[in-house]
């Protein structure tokens, strides 16, 4: 395994991509502007590009796996050309939450363990306040976007908060202490 490295975290549905209503057909994804280019800045300065998920829509029954994993394959394409490191994600329910569901932490901790990631040195971009929590509490600096839900979430005890992910990208490249 490659030595550790930083990465950066983001949630997809309203961070990444624009809120859709339990996104289940790739003709519903619509990259948020500005975000291949984004991911492209925090590729270039050496950060691992994750995405963690909860799709609450598989364990309702409003789409299936199959469906989840081709909406994955629009976002990313749409986020081209820009490399997503891994994706993961929870099918639960908040009313029957499973161990990785956010705010817990499961999904970042199995991303490290699988791609060398220190954690300690990584940030967690998200619009909800379970998407702050997570991070905040694998250790995480944060960034809540006011995309998607954000701007009902501007409490949620971001390390900052700003207008999508550009703005996210710039701050992570101009706070890190720690040297991809």
């Amino acid at each position: 395994m490659p030595p550790e490295r930083p990465a950066v975290f983001f949630d997809r549905d309203g961070t990444l991509i624009h809120e859709a209503h339990y996104c289940a057909k790739p003709e519903q994804v619509r990259a948020i502007d500005g975000a291949p280019g984004a991911l492209l800045k925090l590729s270039a300065a050496g950060f691992a590009l994750v995405i963690v998920t909860n799709q609450s829509g598989i364990g309702r029954g409003y789409f299936t796996l199959e469906d989840y994993h081709q909406v994955q394959k629009e976002v990313l394409r749409q986020l081209r050309p820009a490399e997503i490191t891994a994706s993961y994600y929870d099918e639960s329910t908040p009313a029957a939450p499973s161990p990785r569901r956010k705010p817990s932490t499961a999904m970042l901790e199995e991303a490290a363990r699988e791609h060398g990631l220190d954690l300690s040195c990584s940030w967690l971009v998200g619009d909800k306040t379970s998407d702050i929590e997570c991070g905040r509490k694998a250790g995480l600096r944060t960034v809540l976007v006011e995309t998607g839900h954000g701007k009902d979430h501007l409490d949620s005890g971001a390390d900052a908060v700003g207008p999508d992910v550009g703005f996210a990208a710039d701050f992570i490249l101009e706070e890190t202490a720690c040297a991809p």
